[in-house]
C-alpha cells in the first residue's frame, strides 16, 4: 500500500516507518527536518513540511491509500496549537484527495480512554500531562467529525522495548498493572495491522501489556 506517516521523525514514526517498510509498503514520511529520520530505502520517499502548511501536506496525501498520523507535542508543559491546526489539515486534504483510511495516535489519559482505570493513571498522569491530553481531546474531537475511516489509538506510558507481540488492544481492555506500558515497537506492529483490519474503523482502542 501507499502510506504516509505524519510525524515520521519522532521515536514512534521512525517504528512506523521501519516496520512498515519491512512489510512492504511504500512509505512517504513527513518530515521538518529529513536528517532525524537517518533511512534510505527505495520504497521510502520523503516530503519536508510543517503541518501547518496546507500546501505541504496536500503534496503529502496525494495518492496515498492511508495516513497515519504520530505528530508529538513540543513540550508537555505548554499547549500547542499547531498540532491541532494540522490533524485539522491532513483531515482535509484527506477528504479533499479522496483518501478514507485514518490511523491516528492519541493518549490513553484523554476523557473517554480513561474509564475503568486506576487513581494513579486517571489523576496523578493525567495532571501531570494535562496540556497534552487538552491537546489529544481537540484533536481526537476533529478526527471523530470526519467522516473519514478513523481508527484512534490509545496506548499508555511507551517504551523503547522490543517487538513481543504479548500486547492487548479493545476499547474496554482492563488494567492489570500500575504502571501501563507499551513498547513503541508493539505499537507500530498494532497500527500498521490496522490497514488489513477494519473491526477498529469508527473506534478508540486502547493498547497495552
Amino acid at each position: 500500500m501507499n502510506i504516509v506517516i505524519f510525524g515520521a521523525s519522532g521515536a514512534t514514526g521512525h517504528e512506523l516507518v521501519k516496520q512498515a517498510l519491512a512489510q512492504g509498503h511504500n512509505v512517504t514520511a513527513f518530515v521538518r527536518n529529513p536528517s532525524k529520520l537517518q533511512l534510505q530505502h527505495d520504497q521510502l520517499n520523503f516530503i519536508q513540511g510543517n503541518v501547518t502548511d496546507y500546501a505541504s501536506i496536500e503534496r503529502a496525501i496525494q495518492g496515498q491509500d492511508a495516513v497515519f498520523c504520530a505528530l508529538g507535542a513540543s513540550s508537555p508543559l505548554r499547549r500547542d496549537p499547531a498540532l491541532i491546526k494540522g490533524v485539522g489539515n491532513i483531515t482535509v486534504a484527506m477528504k479533499r484527495h479522496r483518501v478514507n483510511r485514518f490511523i491516528y495516535l492519541s493518549f490513553l489519559g484523554v476523557k473517554e480512554g480513561r474509564k475503568g482505570l486506576g487513581f494513579f493513571v486517571k489523576y496523578i498522569v493525567v495532571q501531570l500531562l494535562r496540556n497534552v491530553v487538552a491537546d489529544h481531546e481537540d484533536k481526537e474531537r476533529i478526527v471523530k467529525n470526519s467522516n473519514l475511516d478513523w481508527t484512534i489509538v490509545r496506548p499508555p506510558r511507551l517504551t523503547n522495548g522490543p517487538h513481543t507481540g504479548g500486547y492487548r488492544s479493545g476499547e474496554t481492555i482492563d488494567q492489570r498493572s500500575f504502571i501501563l506500558t507499551i513498547s513503541r515497537a508493539d505499537l507500530a506492529d498494532f497500527m500498521l495491522k490496522q490497514l488489513s483490519d477494519t473491526s477498529n474503523v469508527g473506534k478508540a482502542p486502547r493498547v497495552m501489556y
